[in-house]
């Protein structure tokens, strides 16, 4: 469930293909994310799963099993 929220949510605000967002694609490299869209992202899981990420654990976060795993250790 948290991985297709996610998976949504990427394909939304980065464009690109379901198929490239895998658990171990990483963001800005594989997904092509820049700072800005890492921002955005960021709000967007807060806002969808209800939580806050602060600032120095986003930086722990570079894939997007990362980003699964961080949000079903808080929900």
């Amino acid at each position: 469930m948290v991985l297709e929220k996610v998976t949504s949510i990427l394909v939304d605000q980065l464009d690109v293909d379901e198929e490239k967002v895998t658990m171990e694609a990483s963001i800005s490299d594989d997904l092509g994310a820049d700072s800005l869209d890492v921002v955005d992202l960021v709000m967007s899981l807060e806002e969808e799963f209800n939580i806050e990420i602060p600032d120095e654990e986003v930086e722990n976060i570079k894939t997007v099993g990362d980003i699964v795993k961080y949000v079903e250790d808080r929900i």
